[in-house]
């Protein structure tokens, strides 16, 4: 959605009874964050029926909403910023990180500050730049509430040897997940191509028409009662993939309250467990693993004596 303009709409029947922060922050797209919605609400640019409203204003069908659609402030760098890495490996060339969930990977549209580049550009002074200076050193990215390992580039030719296999799928990606109900298969592959959702521009679905090629494998670790215990290992990287293909499946990641049914764990319970690539340098596979954390393994357990 553009910025400086405006936006009319009147509330249908499927969107009443949303709050209206989310309804509006659904209509306006990419670039407009709920935080930042939130902000054009309590500031006065939204009016519904003529009346300034609050952001858990309930949405009622036939309402008539104007929204005013002020500037985003923009970002121009990214400060650095003294946040503790888990760091499990760093050379010249590269830094492997163990993400935590909640932390995201650059900055962005109300993600100003806490974000990975701060945290890796602090410790490590300076990382290469590809035509955005807001993801120096990034050639791949997790998802805010996904934890696990990533990689980052800390010269010029590591971030064109990295972004060039992960181009070229020359990447192994191996993920575990808790995911609703009882996976029946014990192995199995989803190939199911993935696009943008057409009229919620933040998420994705499954569009065999348009598109783009996505491919899934998983392995049935343990099945519990109400989930099961998954390892997953991504052919491709599309954006939600795991999420969008599980959705597919009728079998959602826990704690997905953008594509679940609702919030049955604090956080996405999806990690990224091992990542494996050449050495940008020395030209040795090289793979990278990390536990699964401590929610997640007490959710197995709890299942296990369930």
């Amino acid at each position: 959605m553009p910025q400086n303009e405006e936006l009319r709409f009147t509330v249908s029947h499927e969107d009443a009874g949303t709050r209206m922060d989310k309804c509006i922050t659904l209509k306006v797209g990419e670039g407009y964050s709920r935080t930042h919605v939130k902000f054009l609400m309590d500031s006065g640019f939204v009016r519904v029926n003529g009346e300034t409203v609050k952001p858990h204003y309930i949405a009622r069908e036939g309402d008539a909403v104007f929204v005013g659609l002020a500037p985003l402030p923009e970002i121009d760098d990214v400060e650095p910023e003294d946040i503790p890495l888990n760091i499990l490996y760093e050379d010249d060339w590269i830094i492997v990180v163990d993400k935590p969930a909640g932390m995201v990977v650059h900055p962005g549209a109300g993600n100003r500050t806490g974000t990975l580049v701060s945290a890796l550009l602090y410790h490590c002074g300076e990382l290469p730049e590809a035509g955005d200076s807001l993801r120096p050193g990034i050639v791949h990215r997790l998802d805010k509430d996904t934890s696990g390992v990533i990689v980052a580039a800390k010269n010029f030719r590591a971030l064109r040897s990295l972004a060039k296999q992960f181009q070229g799928r020359a990447v192994r990606k191996w993920y575990v997940a808790l995911v609703k109900g009882r996976v029946e298969m014990d192995n199995g592959i989803v190939e199911a191509p993935v696009a943008r959702h057409a009229v919620d521009r933040k998420k994705m679905n499954v569009d065999y028409a348009g598109g783009k090629e996505a491919c899934t494998l998983y392995h049935v670790i343990q099945r519990f009662s109400d989930f099961t215990f998954l390892r997953l290992e991504l052919k491709t990287g599309r954006t939600h993939q795991i999420r969008i293909h599980m959705k597919h499946l009728g079998h959602p990641v826990l704690g997905d309250t953008k594509y679940g049914r609702g919030r049955d764990m604090a956080r996405l319970a999806l990690h990224s467990e091992t990542l494996g690539f050449t050495h940008p340098d020395t030209g040795e596979y090289m793979e990278f693993s990390s536990p699964m954390p401590e929610d997640m393994q007490e959710a197995v357990e709890k299942g296990r004596h369930e």
